[in-house]
């Protein structure tokens, strides 16, 4: 799409960044009719392999989102580790501990998936929703007032790659050819590390060097290597080297600590010339470099995450060391979050307030994976169950209500069976027939009523809203009313409806006239 196509005109959302957060944010509104534009100052979509695990957590996302299929048959497990010393193999290395998956939590551990692949998946998605990406296209200027923002986009002068920031990233583009204004209710900066948007909004972040030597990372292929492990070079100087097969294509990932004292060499020769010095392959071996990047490993928190009618999103909001794959993950879950609530407050006239429950949900999720990367980088903590992100929830946020059987609002709600009538009411109340599993029914923009175990009474609700469905005995549920927001938790839980449309009304779910 050209910028000639972006017309001086109102949309519901600008988004700015065409990485996962920014193309997952852009899916989750057009499939609530909200009117988006995404624009995007590289040419195209990220090239590189970069954030390739893709955890549980993020999966049941990107099922929701109807992309799980290509996921899974794209991606592929994390092969286990092999230790290599002087051109001889020294074991195994297990990098995760195994799970195995249940009825509660289908996907276990992550699914490697590179961040390039994972891109186009989901703007293939955008696609069929009608969406669409405005790529080559810098915002140089915004302005606020009550009503709405003014974003100044203008044609980006260079079209190379993120230099090291994520899709999207990079300083802000200077005055060209092509200049537009464009009217929007509503801007989520998901543009990258370097955050045009966030410098222009004056918002800080604060952080600390995690690692001060320089990380290297590159796609490259390397036909001598086996694909059946991931492999790990360790040197005795405290440096490594790991190249890791990329599921779906022919590729490993690259990666290697570097010494402080100077800048990786990231052309095609100087990572030959790093593969031949620290593995038993030759130079020769590496036959074709892809992209490469190079980085120092950081931490860092924006103080805000909202100034008025803009939003940070991904990393914009929040810059992590790769280790133990949190970056593009929690990237994803913000824009998870806050996908929905704009939908509320654009389609279903949920008090604007209602915005403010974005930063008080991600925030605080923000820093605790910061805070895990860290300690996994600096081996102080294990990839283990926290990394999956399946603990992950919103107890203590401000939309959270109630609690009953196993369950607090704020809790991820559990997959499981998804049972008729179980008992024996007579009721035909449900939307979705053919659902077999509570995802099932969890899967699109509704919020989902489940009446696990209980014949409790039920008011009145907007069945375009919200859907509801009778689940028998189930464990990790107990016995109880869970209502279950669009993205995936219990928003309000109770052993009766006492408060149930009162919730609903402050998230714009309720369009009863009585109101009680």
């Amino acid at each position: 799409m050209e910028l000639n196509d972006v017309k001086e005109t109102v949309r519901d959302v600008l988004v700015v960044g065409a990485g996962a957060a920014g193309l997952a944010l852009a899916c989750d509104l057009r499939r609530r009719g909200v009117d988006v534009q995404v624009v995007e100052r590289a040419a195209g979509l990220f090239p590189g392999s970069r954030g390739k695990g893709v955890q549980p957590r993020t999966q049941e996302v990107l099922d929701d989102l109807g992309v799980i299929a290509e996921v899974r048959a794209l991606g592929g497990p994390a092969p286990v580790g092999m230790v290599w010393e002087n051109g001889v193999r020294q074991g195994e290395h297990r990098l995760f501990e195994d799970q195995t998956a249940t009825a509660a939590e289908p996907y276990t551990g992550p699914w490697l998936l590179p961040q390039w692949r994972t891109q186009e998946i989901l703007y293939a998605r955008l696609l069929e929703l009608g969406g669409s990406v405005t790529f080559g296209t810098a915002l140089t200027g915004l302005t606020q007032d009550a009503d709405g923002v003014t974003a100044e986009l203008t044609r980006a002068p260079t079209a190379g790659g993120d230099g090291g920031a994520g899709a999207g990233g990079g300083g802000g583009a200077g005055a060209g050819a092509g200049a537009r204004s464009l009217r929007t209710a509503y801007v989520v900066a998901a543009d990258g590390g370097r955050s045009t948007v966030r410098g222009l909004l004056g918002i800080g972040m604060t952080g600390e060097t995690v690692d001060p030597a320089p990380m290297l990372v590159a796609d490259v292929r390397v036909p001598a290597l086996d694909r059946l492990n991931w492999h790990i070079f360790p040197a005795a100087d405290g440096l490594f080297t790991t190249l890791c097969p990329l599921p779906g294509t022919p590729d490993f990932q690259l990666v290697a600590k570097c010494a402080p004292d100077r800048a990786p060499d990231t052309t095609p020769e100087g990572i030959r010339a790093l593969v031949a010095a620290r593995t038993h392959l030759t130079a020769d071996d590496v036959t074709e470099v892809r992209w490469a990047s190079d980085f120092r490993p950081r931490a860092a928190l924006a103080d805000r995450f909202r100034a008025g009618r803009v939003f940070l999103a991904g990393d914009a909001a929040h810059v992590h060391s790769p280790a133990g794959g949190q970056g593009l993950n929690t990237s994803v879950q913000d824009a998870y979050n806050l996908g929905w609530k704009l939908g509320q407050v654009l389609r279903h006239g949920a008090a604007p307030a209602l915005l403010d429950s974005y930063e008080a949900e991600r925030r605080p999720v923000a820093a605790e994976m910061l805070g895990l990367s860290t300690r996994i980088h600096r081996g102080e903590a294990r990839r283990g169950a926290a990394t999956r992100q399946l603990g992950l929830g919103y107890r203590d946020g401000p939309l959270s209500r109630g609690a009953a059987g196993a369950l607090r609002a704020g809790d991820r709600a559990p997959d499981g069976p998804l049972t008729a009538d179980p008992l024996n009411t007579g009721s035909d109340d449900t939307t979705a027939s053919g659902d077999t599993t509570i995802f099932d029914a969890l899967r699109g923009p509704h919020f989902t009523l489940l009446a696990v175990a209980t014949d409790a009474e039920l008011p009145p609700l907007d069945e375009r809203l919200v859907h509801r469905h009778p689940v028998g005995p189930y464990e990790p549920y107990g016995k109880g009313l869970f209502l279950i927001r669009p993205d995936g938790y219990v928003g309000w839980a109770g052993e009766d409806a006492t408060g149930l449309r009162e919730w609903l009304r402050t998230v714009g779910a309720d369009t009863s006239e009585d109101g009680r």
